[in-house]
């Protein structure tokens, strides 16, 4: 751990904690800003500790450029922020705050991995998966910059989430070509992004892979029924308090949810 880090780790993980439950934004970043991912897991580790939630899921983002091969970044999920899409829910922001919307592939563990395995194959990641959804990530943190700051950063808080929006499994996803499938998002009925998961490095189980991996260097069991928020398909995109949201897939399936303050 960083030398500088280290004595801020309680205090930083205690000042998101603390913003999260009043939902009010921080002024700017409330310690020393961690460089390395090590640091950033350092003050997650003690903030899921503090905040007593239940981690029901985890989400996964791409670091670009990679820092020391290390190309993805995880943050917890806890269960009072999934939410189903139907109806459409209305998903809480920090105003003030960093506030976006992401369209995701969302995959469930059906059943635990061994916590002693640290390496998989794709496709003995892929074999953990019971079920494959359409889903929008809500990415949102108190400290406006917290992706401006470096992967390590967005770790402390979470890794950027604060929220799940679980819409329908996919049809037929075992045959697929998932990575195939076309996605857009949409923001107050304009399209703001499009893509598919053939862009995110080596896909949904490809982020899979890298969370079973990366839990189980960090000590962390993932119990079966974990979701997996697989990372952003058409990009980051910017919300505000009372836009609405839809995320498409494959031009059939949606999922929708409104934005309000906390």
């Amino acid at each position: 751990m960083g030398a500088d880090v280290a004595g801020d780790v309680e205090t930083i993980a205690r000042a998101f904690v603390t913003a999260r439950r009043a939902g009010r934004a921080l002024s700017g970043y409330p310690g020393v800003k961690p460089g390395l991912l090590a640091d950033g897991y350092a003050v997650q580790d003690v903030a899921i500790a503090l905040s007593g939630g239940t981690v029901a899921g985890w989400k996964v983002g791409k670091i670009d450029p990679p820092i020391d091969g290390v190309d993805r970044l995880a943050g917890p999920i806890f269960a009072d922020r999934i939410v189903h899409a139907d109806p459409p829910p209305a998903m809480a922001i920090f105003a003030g705050g960093f506030a976006a919307a992401e369209a995701e592939f969302l995959l469930r563990l059906g059943r635990q991995p061994d916590p002693a395995r640290t390496a998989y194959t794709l496709a003995e990641a892929r074999a953990l998966i019971d079920a494959v959804h359409i889903g929008i990530e809500i990415a949102s943190s108190p400290f406006d910059g917290i992706n401006r700051h470096g992967p390590a950063v967005t770790v402390s808080d979470f890794g950027n989430n604060n929220g799940l929006v679980v819409g329908a499994e996919l049809p037929g996803w075992r045959d697929a070509d998932v990575n195939a499938i076309a996605v857009e998002l949409l923001v107050n009925g304009e399209r703001v992004g499009a893509g598919t998961a053939a862009m995110m490095l080596d896909g949904p189980f490809g982020a899979a892979r890298f969370l079973l991996e990366h839990m189980a260097a960090r000590g962390i069991e993932l119990p079966a029924g974990t979701w997996i928020s697989s990372g952003a398909v058409t990009g980051v995109h910017a919300v505000a308090a009372g836009d609405a949201v839809e995320a498409r897939f494959d031009g059939k399936y949606s999922a929708r949810c409104t934005i309000k303050p906390h």
